[in-house]
């Protein structure tokens, strides 16, 4: 089958939104990329209308359609009867208008088919002897039991669907004529490919829409209504059911819509629980109206439902008789090649996730899947990877942190706005003699150190870099930075211990000192030792000159 569903891979953020919606897990992550596994998915377009990025996107036949009509053939529209709730107050008539101005040679609505379709049902619930009766409408519950539920096909109604019982129709009284369903849904483009030579081309309403606007076509209101359309209810929850007028005795007629819903029932089949039932069910919470390709965001079910209802009759189209040969539909199971890992190997890779026990598997579901098991089953297929494990990534890096933030020689504290500490590690209790960070989380900071300079960060919105203070209660020598977040309000110390430093300097100026005044000593001395030899060396020059003066005078008196 040729893709549906396309994938915008510059758009995938790794968000993981579509795995949590996909109801069968048919996505695979592969480089940070979400890829549609088509063999697993039932194209139910949740992935599509839950993308937040739009990555998803339908693969278009508008194309396809234009290049029929350019050939001249009789094209057709078979279309969807929830066309009234996506296109407010335009009836029939007036869709009818609008497309033949796009060249197409009729405009007829599924409804007509919808009314050979729940005929058909009526006879087998009268003629046949089945225990449960499960409708085949919606492709998309089709393609779920075909897939995954291949015991529960003996109940799924051999029946085709409203848009080939109609387009049957349409190619038998216009032989040779092309046709094209447009609806509110992503399945009906596969369905047309799994049956060749019934439906042509199947465009959606956001294509349909697309295209009128690009043609300038603007839709009339124009809200036309007839008795003989009751089977228009059929899009609607419950509309299959209660669009029958017969209603066979000893049989219960439910109703079960959104794909979580049906996996339920079918499990209730699978294990004997359910009997004598007809069970309508689709894959859309809501019925056909609420379809992914409602123009997307169009989800108005309450107000749809009421469009709906208003615009249907009270009864049947006419249309043919059909037998049942004619009608019949070939629904064979589809094996899935899906390897599933033994109990030791899941538990190996649930150990590579930093699942050791139960109770560390805590399936929140992050990952897209709703268990732990489930993901490791995932990875197991080559669907998942490790990384997409929220809490195991979280305590990888908060471990990864809490490892440097431990080891650092650098004391951290980190307080709120009330200057209360959030966290407190190692080196910072060292500092402040504290035994455990329990002694004073949630405290004020005051308790432990002088709060000033987380007071100036705060008031002043700015931090403070290396100020150098003496922690007299510690006798601590610290050079403290502080850093504010203003995003998440918290104020973060960071202190540096230079104490050593600090003492090594000390002893290094008291050794100066004690040099300096050595020096002095020794100086002083020196001066008096010179000052007392220059004493008494006058004294002697005084004496000897005295001496010397009275030596000559003897000898000049003689």
């Amino acid at each position: 089958m040729n893709s549906c569903l396309a994938l915008k891979k510059s758009n995938c953020k790794n968000c993981y939104k579509c795995i949590r919606h996909c109801p069968v897990k048919s996505i695979k992550f592969s480089g940070n990329q979400a890829h549609i596994l088509e063999d697993e998915c039932i194209l139910c377009g949740q992935c599509f209308v839950v993308c937040p990025q739009n990555a998803k996107e339908i693969v278009s036949e508008t194309e396809k359609v234009k290049v029929m009509l350019m050939a001249g053939d009789k094209v057709i529209v078979s279309l969807a009867p929830s066309f009234i709730a996506n296109y407010d107050g335009v009836g029939i008539n007036a869709m009818k208008k609008a497309l033949k101005q796009l060249g197409f040679f009729d405009v007829e609505e599924t409804a007509v088919g919808a009314t050979i379709v729940k005929r058909e049902y009526e006879r087998m619930l009268e003629k046949e002897e089945r225990d449960i009766v499960i409708s085949s409408c919606c492709h998309s519950v089709n393609l779920l039991i075909q897939k995954y539920f291949p015991n529960e096909l003996q109940y799924l109604a051999d029946v085709v669907s409203p848009m080939q019982a109609h387009c049957k129709d349409i190619k038998k009284r216009y032989p040779g004529a092309k046709t094209v369903f447009i609806g509110p849904c992503v399945s009906k483009k596969d369905e047309a490919q799994r049956y060749p030579g019934i439906v042509d081309a199947v465009l959606t309403f956001e294509e349909l829409t697309n295209w009128l606007d690009s043609a300038k076509i603007v839709l009339e209101k124009d809200f036309d209504k007839t008795e003989k359309s009751r089977a228009r209810i059929f899009p609607t929850v419950g509309g299959v059911i209660n669009s029958m007028l017969e209603k066979k005795d000893g049989y219960t007629y439910i109703t079960v819509d959104g794909t979580e819903n049906c996996i339920t029932a079918l499990k209730d089949i699978e294990n004997g629980n359910i009997h004598k039932c007809f069970i309508e069910m689709n894959s859309c919470a809501g019925g056909c109206i609420c379809g992914p390709v409602m123009e997307k965001y169009h989800r108005l079910p309450v107000r749809d439902f009421a469009l709906v209802s208003r615009y249907a009759g009270k009864e049947d189209f006419e249309v043919d008789d059909y037998a049942h040969k004619e009608l019949k539909k070939e629904l064979d199971p589809i094996i899935l090649d899906k390897q599933i890992p033994s109990e030791e190997e899941i538990k190996r890779i649930l150990k590579q996730m930093g699942k050791i026990c139960v109770m560390d598997e805590l399936n929140c579901g992050s990952c897209g899947y709703n268990t732990c098991r489930e993901k490791a089953i995932a990875i197991y297929q080559g669907k998942a990877e490790i990384s997409m494990c929220l809490p195991y990534l979280k305590d990888k890096a908060e471990s990864f942190s809490d490892t440097i933030v431990d080891n650092t020689p650098n004391g951290l504290i980190m307080l709120n706005e009330e200057l209360e500490v959030q966290q407190i590690n190692n080196s910072a209790q060292k500092m402040m003699n504290l035994r455990s960070a329990s002694d004073i989380l949630g405290e004020p900071v005051g308790r432990i150190i002088d709060p000033k300079i987380f007071k100036d960060t705060l008031n002043t919105g700015r931090g403070i870099k290396d100020k150098k203070m003496y922690l007299a209660e510690y006798d601590r020598y610290i050079e403290a930075t502080t850093v504010y977040n203003r995003e998440y309000h918290l104020i973060l110390g960071i202190f540096r211990d230079i104490t050593d430093v600090e003492t090594e300097r000390e002893k290094k100026d008291e050794i100066s000192r004690q040099t300096m005044e050595t020096a002095d000593k020794v100086v002083d001395k020196q001066m008096r030792i010179v000052q007392e030899i220059a004493s008494l060396l006058g004294e002697t020059a005084a004496e000897t000159k005295i001496a010397l003066s009275k030596l000559k005078e003897s000898i000049k008196n003689e």
